[in-house]
């Protein structure tokens, strides 16, 4: 018995299609699929299968396995599931304990190296016998057994850190999406902000939005105020906050955003901003104090964040701008 690579695929898939399907494939499937299984069965791969070699070459049985995420639980606490997705053992094989062995081995070498605890199997009648044996539970249709690892200790000698393949810890980390905004003032540094006709709950808001894929966030400042204000903002950047907030029911990831300074514009450059009217329908530059009672409180305490990053030069981070339940 061995461990499969990428070049078992199309084997696998025969095995599939001759032992396991009640119709087998073409070979146009075959190759489809085979195609597809190849780059899943490298080390960086989600799938995994092991293998019982015929003397002349051909497989005599093998079992793959899916890895995939879920949501993580006490029984999975790393959010890793399996399903086994094939088992097939050749005809002339049957009856010798290739298909305990292969699964076996596919369901230890999963628990032990990718840290996966739940396991599924859409199971025949016939398997069912042996995949109770195994741990599974729960009906043929779908039998499921989940394998918590032993708890790790720094007195433990054999312990050591599985490392997940980059698109399943991918799968693990927190989301965010990026915002970066522009902070203008009026010469007397009041500063100056837009009236929005989308948002009641944040009607008053910086020049600025959402950062587009493939955009770092300079660029999304200047594109965002080119778009609401008509302005050009110049370089070299020059940073005044990063601002940061939780996830909350309106929105599913955190924000990650940086404000950028524009600078102070003359009363004849404020008076020539054209406003996009989907988005905005009025300027308004204010002193700072007078803000606060048109915005709700955390908004304006990231104004007076910015504000004060402005006027001390030093960056400021301002890492409570969660989202809220309005």
């Amino acid at each position: 018995m061995r461990a499969a690579t990428s070049a078992d695929a199309e084997g696998i898939i025969r095995m599939r299609s001759e032992h396991v399907l009640s119709q087998p494939l073409s070979e146009e499937w075959i190759r489809r699929c085979a195609d597809e299984l190849a780059p899943r069965l490298s080390p960086a791969g989600d799938a995994r299968a092991f293998i019982v070699d015929a003397p002349d070459g051909t497989m005599a049985a093998c079992a793959l396995g899916l890895i995939h995420p879920v949501l993580p639980a006490p029984a999975y606490p790393r959010g890793l599931a399996a399903r086994v997705h094939v088992v097939a053992t050749h005809p002339d094989f049957r009856r010798r304990g290739y298909a305990r062995a292969v699964v076996t081995a596919l369901l230890d070498h999963l628990a032990d190296i990718e840290g996966v605890t739940l396991f599924e199997v859409h199971a025949s009648v016939e398997a069912q016998p042996l995949y109770r044996e195994l741990g599974f539970t729960g009906s043929p249709a779908l039998m499921r057994m989940t394998r918590l690892e032993p708890t790790a200790t720094a007195s433990t000698p054999n312990s050591r850190p599985v490392w997940l393949p980059l698109k399943q810890y991918a799968e693990t980390v927190p989301k965010a999406t990026a915002f970066a905004c522009v902070y203008f003032t009026d010469e007397d540094d009041r500063p100056l902000q837009l009236h929005s006709v989308y948002s009641p709950a944040h009607s008053w808001q910086l020049v600025g939005g959402t950062t587009d894929h493939g955009e770092r966030p300079f660029e999304t400042a200047v594109r965002e105020c080119r778009e609401e204000t008509g302005l050009t903002v110049a370089g070299p950047p020059r940073l005044l906050a990063t601002v940061y907030g939780l996830p909350g029911i309106q929105w599913p990831y955190s924000t990650i955003g940086m404000v950028f300074d524009g600078g102070r514009l003359t009363a004849m450059q404020i008076r020539g901003i054209t406003l996009d009217p989907q988005e905005h329908d009025e300027v308004h530059v204010l002193p700072l104090a007078e803000w606060k009672a048109l915005m709700p409180a955390r908004d304006f305490a990231r104004l007076r964040t910015v504000a004060e990053a402005r006027r001390t030069g030093e960056a400021a981070y301002f890492g409570t701008w969660d989202w809220g339940n309005e």
